[in-house]
């Protein structure tokens, strides 16, 4: 996975994304990249802060914002990751996989095996806030709901939508997908849109109480 700040705006991406300006996400330094991803995004510019400096954070993390950063970055609409095969670069074809899927295949009954179980070790020995988790909770019944039903072959050739291990890009596009097209029962995002903004609300004090901004 790679992390990219264009113009100061982080992205969260499935591959090597280009610029000279991100670095490659590993496990030693995925809760900076959730930190730094959740900081910068958390706190919407206005005319007023669209120039406040970003600094090293003056008191210490604990492990419960990091977690909590970690979580609601998975979930954030900036988080592209997907999964594909078949692709085309070069004069070769290439699979990307995803490593960012925080449930297991039976958790959300996927239709087969996820080459990475990645996120889902990372996060067991991790104790979640009570916001961190229902937060996770929502997002299980979103992953369940894609996978209850296949979607229609342009939507699939749009998406690539050819594994298993699907990401968060792809899981709510596809499902917004459906709801649009009136031929599924609509998924109702309400319920998780409460708890992201309940989680959200929870980190953006924190962005100045932690000293990332003045």
């Amino acid at each position: 996975m790679t992390y990219n700040m264009p113009h100061n705006k982080p992205f969260f991406f499935s591959s090597p994304y280009g610029g000279g300006n991100g670095f490659y996400i590993t496990e030693e330094n995925l809760w900076q990249a959730a930190a730094i991803f959740s900081v910068r995004r958390l706190i919407k510019p206005t005319w007023q802060n669209d120039r406040d400096q970003f600094l090293q954070p003056t008191e210490p993390l604990s492990d419960e914002f990091k977690s909590d950063c970690l979580l609601w970055m998975l979930f954030n609409g900036s988080n592209l990751s997907a999964s594909a095969d078949n692709l085309e670069w070069n004069g070769k074809q290439w699979s990307i996989v995803n490593h960012f899927i925080p449930f297991t295949e039976a958790e959300v009954g996927a239709n087969d095996r996820f080459e990475s179980d990645f996120m889902v070790e990372y996060l067991s020995d991790k104790i979640l806030s009570v916001e961190a988790q229902a937060l996770l909770d929502a997002g299980r019944t979103l992953w369940q709901a894609y996978f209850a039903h296949t979607d229609v072959r342009s939507v699939r050739d749009e998406l690539k939508l050819n594994r298993a291990d699907v990401g968060w890009y792809q899981i709510r596009n596809a499902l917004k997908k459906r709801n649009a097209s009136g031929d599924f029962l609509p998924v109702d995002f309400s319920g998780f849109e409460a708890v992201y903004k309940a989680l959200g609300d929870k980190l953006r004090p924190q962005v100045y109480t932690l000293g990332f901004l003045r």
